[in-house]
């Protein structure tokens, strides 16, 4: 272990001593130049810009018209898209103060046509083709993490988390890097008028956590405006979208300084009251029952900030009935399916705990706590802090759960560590992790990593985790870790690569993390190349990608599964979207592989081509959609899909989102075929911005179940809440076992009520 991990020290210190001569003074002042890209007046675009502290009271009302305001000087705002640095077509000011407490926010966003701003739904956390206005906050200033807060027309308030400098490889809708459950406490009031509409944002220092030094702080600064019937977007400072997230990336947005501030420290305390009744079916051998449970429970939350910058969080009795129910999915691979975290809890500052591998594999995902196959475990309790302190970005978790329906009692622990190096833009980090049963079992691993940045958007990203348990007496060092080394360098304009090599043993078993695949070498290369056609063409950017990988057996070097493909994507200035794509794919089965409707695909080598398209609508309408169509071979057989995702906003109080896929498997050569489909309604309702109203229906044809998660919130105040949800799962086919007698129309019912109340003290 020392050689490995002197090993690792040396490859990133020696990339960093690499970095520092290759950057030097030009790299320095590059740097410098990131976060300067516009300033207030010219000669100033190396400094920070100093804030205005506020003068005179502020009334949080939309409006604008204290006089505290009027000594604020507006940001200079440029045009980031359909026309980097073109003419703005509307007047946008910004102003920005503060004072001991908070950060105000206010935004003048006229409109010479203010019939066409688009205010489209009261629900809270939900973009729906809207005008914004947002603020993006890297409050360390660390250059890869910051805290996004935007809002519409009619004050919905909308909050996010950015991590990894806003580099995704797919998830939400803004990308895997962009955590869209987090939510936090900040207020925000807007008004139209004929002149446009106005915006008064206030965020207290609480709900950001930051670091002072001598008695000032700096926090990376980026805000913008969309007018989303003409996809432009103005923003400050000056980036240009040379990245797919490059308005909210951190690294882009401009040094702030805020003195003589310190963070409130105040003590959130959350108690709940949560009640209701259910059924579940159960099988006796003879036949189905449905016994009815009434349950009562109470629990408690509390949040502190021990420092500006260090927050404790600790749960008695964790309930998470109000959390939204998963996207249910169709398994066409031999692998896990990946489902991502929704949890409340889990959210706060999430990204210092990514130990990542790809898109989905990771060292530590937190739905392996308080879940087992996606049932509920009670978790008794536990505790979060994170933060920074000196030099270091510190997580630690400590979750225990209860013992029930066969499994036992268990001890959840993550530490995460990780520091700056070399420069703004480089770390390096360990993690530790541990899940301890009450049975005596047990599953610990480490990992360190370290990203430096090279110069010129180029990075060596590099990673080791090694795991350990009671039942495993392997003295193979490699056999239980799991390693990559990629260099790639970042953008959507240009050149853009990413070079990769990665190795898992094949007793490498993270016990509270997620791998879909052990005992492997993979070779990666994925390029790209971007570029804008230019003013007067209606497409904002073409982007033209080769990418290819091979999964090779460590015992044998043979070809465990292979692709190498070809996409082509435009942007449209409308902000509508496409892409073609085609994929070689072979896959080497060593055992059967089991699809739906007791279609099958046998053992061997299985080489085939499919072809996607995909269309995504302009974001602004009212009624807009997305549309995937995709073909082709399939293992020995062929397959045809087809997705449909219209979303329609009836009015600002109702939304309606459907989708539907479909998926027909052909295996002629065994007579074999399958049609698949899922479906799914979501409704969502604001009465206003305190009452809403979701409800979501999947149908699954593969499970032949039909879901309904109906959920109803009072919020009555940030962190006052009552909620009443309604959950119930029918069978579509209840003659679809030979050996059992008929299964009943419902499979399980709930009716629950949750209310949180939250004491500041």
């Amino acid at each position: 272990m020392n050689v490995l991990i002197l090993l690792f020290f040396t490859s990133v210190v020696s990339a960093s001593a690499c970095a520092k001569q290759t950057l030097g003074q030009d790299q320095l002042r590059e740097q410098t130049r990131t976060r300067a890209h516009q300033a207030v007046a010219p000669g100033d675009a190396a400094r920070p810009l100093i804030l205005q502290r506020r003068m005179g009271d502020i009334t949080l009302d939309g409006r604008l018209d204290d006089p505290a305001w009027q000594a604020i000087e507006p940001l200079p705002m440029t045009m980031y898209s359909p026309t980097p640095g073109g003419r703005l077509t509307e007047r946008t000011e910004v102003l920005i103060t503060y004072d001991d407490d908070f950060l105000y926010v206010g935004g003048r966003l006229y409109d010479s046509e203010p019939g066409g701003i688009r205010a489209n739904t009261l629900y809270r956390d939900r973009y729906s083709g809207d005008d914004t206005f947002a603020i993006i906050l890297d409050t360390f200033n660390d250059n890869e993490n910051a805290l996004w807060f935007f809002t519409t027309p009619l004050g919905v308030r909308f909050d996010m988390a950015v991590s990894n400098d806003g580099e995704s490889g797919g998830g939400s809708a803004f990308g895997s890097a962009v955590n869209s459950s987090w939510n936090t406490f900040w207020d925000v009031e807007t008004r139209q008028t004929s002149e446009g509409w106005f915006v008064e944002m206030r965020i207290p220092y609480s709900s950001l956590g930051f670091q002072t030094v001598s008695d000032r702080v700096e926090m990376g600064l980026t805000t913008y405006r969309y007018i989303a019937r003409k996809g432009e977007r103005h923003i400050f400072p000056a980036v240009r979208p040379d990245w797919s997230l490059g308005f909210a990336k951190p690294s882009q947005s401009r040094t702030v300084i805020l003195q003589g501030v310190e963070s409130a420290l105040p003590l959130y305390v959350t108690p709940y009251v949560a009640g209701g009744t259910g059924r579940r079916t159960e099988f006796d051998g003879t036949r189905f029952r449905q016994p009815t449970s009434t349950d009562r429970d109470v629990g408690l939350d509390v949040k502190y900030n021990l420092t500006s910058n260090l927050t404790i969080d600790a749960t008695v009795n964790t309930d998470f009935a109000q959390v939204e129910a998963d996207d249910q999915q169709v398994n066409l691979t031999r692998f896990s399916l990946f489902f991502p975290e929704k949890r409340q809890f889990f959210q706060e500052r999430s990204a210092l705990f990514n130990f990542g591998f790809g898109r989905t594999d990771r060292l530590f995902h937190s739905r392996n706590i308080g879940l087992s196959g996606g049932e509920p475990v009670r978790i008794l309790g536990g505790a979060r802090m994170v933060g920074r302190v000196g030099t270091w970005d510190i997580g630690l978790m400590n979750m225990q759960t209860e013992a029930g329906s066969g499994l036992p009692a268990e001890n959840f622990g993550v530490l995460r560590l990780r520091r700056r190096i070399v420069n703004t833009q480089s770390f390096a980090g360990s993690m530790f992790t541990s899940r301890l049963g009450d049975d005596g079992s047990w599953n610990v691993t480490y990992g360190l990593d370290g990203l430096v940045f090279l110069g010129n958007q180029q990075f060596l990203d590099v990673k080791w985790t090694q795991s350990f348990e009671d039942d495993d007496a392997s003295t193979d060092f490699f056999d239980q870790g799991l390693g990559l080394i990629s260099v790639e360098r970042r953008g959507n304009i240009g050149l853009a690569y990413d070079l990769s090599v990665m190795y898992a043993g094949a007793r490498y078993n993270p016990g509270i993390g997620f791998i879909t695949r052990r005992d492997f070498t993979q070779l990666g290369i994925d390029t790209q190349y971007g570029w804008r056609p230019g003013e007067a063409s209606p497409i904002r950017n073409y982007d033209g990608s080769i990418f290819g990988n091979v999964f090779l057996r460590n015992e044998d070097g043979s070809v465990e599964s292979a692709r190498l493909g070809h996409s082509w994507d435009v942007d449209f200035k409308s902000s509508a979207s496409g892409r073609f794509s085609v994929n070689v794919i072979q896959e080497d089965l060593t055992e059967q592989l089991d699809l739906p409707e007791n279609t099958f695909v046998p053992a061997g080598r299985h080489t085939w081509v499919e072809a996607s398209t995909r269309y995504e609508m302009q974001d602004g309408a009212l009624l807009r959609g997305r549309a995937e169509l995709k073909g082709g071979t399939f293992f020995d057989g062929s397959r045809l899909g087809v997705e449909l995702s219209p979303t329609w906003n009836a009015s600002r109080h109702l939304e309606l989102q459907g989708s539907w896929s479909f998926t027909r498997l052909s295996f002629s050569d065994r007579n074999q075929t399958a049609n698949v489909q899922l479906m799914g309604l979501r409704a969502q309702v604001g009465i206003n911005r305190k009452i809403s109203w979701n409800a979501f229906i999947q149908f699954n044809t593969d499970a032949e179940l039909a879901d309904a998660n109906v959920r109803f919130r009072y919020n009555f105040r940030e962190g006052n809440d009552f909620w009443l949800v309604y959950n119930e799962s029918l069978n579509t086919d209840r003659d679809r076992f030979d050996d059992i007698p008929v299964l009943p129309r419902s499979q399980n019912r709930t009716l629950l009520f949750k209310y949180t109340h939250t004491f500041t003290l």
